[in-house]
């Protein structure tokens, strides 16, 4: 029995003579395919890209996705040489669990994946400034490290006194590390408002 062999699914990879994708396509897609790593493969990333209203999509809430319908007017076999073009030029790869063909990042795409994501999640958290609800925090815990630092990075650079209290509250529930990233930040974005402050006065 151990030695019995795995029918794998197999997949043909075409797509279609396409030269070159513009940025804006690759960001799409490999946002799309960042719900579906080691979960689900090309036609199901496909599917979300065409805003497909297929039962198992909806079931999984991939229809929440930011890139649900992105390329609605699309035939799906013109969405699909696009992911494959993306596989072609390694920004995404297939890797087998078992039987099925899943997709993974390549460092080339997770790199542009990490920033698109870092984006959307800096977004969402100037939308929570002003409302003061912190209850979104906890979904950042136990996302990926590199694009967590990425985003604080990106929090840092905005310069902006409002994000404190918001940081002081994410300091109090994530890790050892990304608390001292965070409290980093608290620091710098500190000193800016007391900089600021002096420059008034002196004014």
């Amino acid at each position: 029995m151990s030695g019995r062999k795995v029918k794998r699914v197999h997949y043909q990879l075409d797509s279609k003579g396409i030269k070159a994708l513009p940025f804006d396509e690759i960001k799409a897609i490999l946002r799309g395919a960042d719900d579906l790593i080691m979960r689900g493969g090309r036609n199901l990333l496909a599917k979300i890209l065409k805003g497909s209203k297929e039962h198992r999509l909806l079931e999984l809430q991939l229809d929440k996705s930011p890139v649900y319908g992105y390329f609605n007017k699309l035939p799906i076999d013109d969405i699909l040489a696009k992911i494959d073009w993306l596989i072609e030029n390694y920004y995404l790869e297939i890797r087998y669990d078992y039987r099925l063909p899943l997709l993974v990042f390549t460092e080339k795409g997770w790199e542009i994946e990490k920033n698109t994501y870092a984006d959307e999640l800096l977004g969402k958290l100037k939308g929570m400034l002003c409302a003061e609800n912190y209850t979104f925090l906890i979904e950042l815990k136990d996302r990926n490290r590199g694009m967590i630092l990425l985003l604080l990075n990106k929090i840092q650079a905005t310069g902006d006194k409002r994000f404190i209290p918001l940081l002081e509250a994410w300091a109090e529930i994530d890790y050892k590390k990304v608390r001292k990233a965070i409290r980093d930040v608290i620091t710098v974005l500190s000193k800016e408002v007391s900089s600021n402050s002096t420059l008034s006065d002196s004014g």
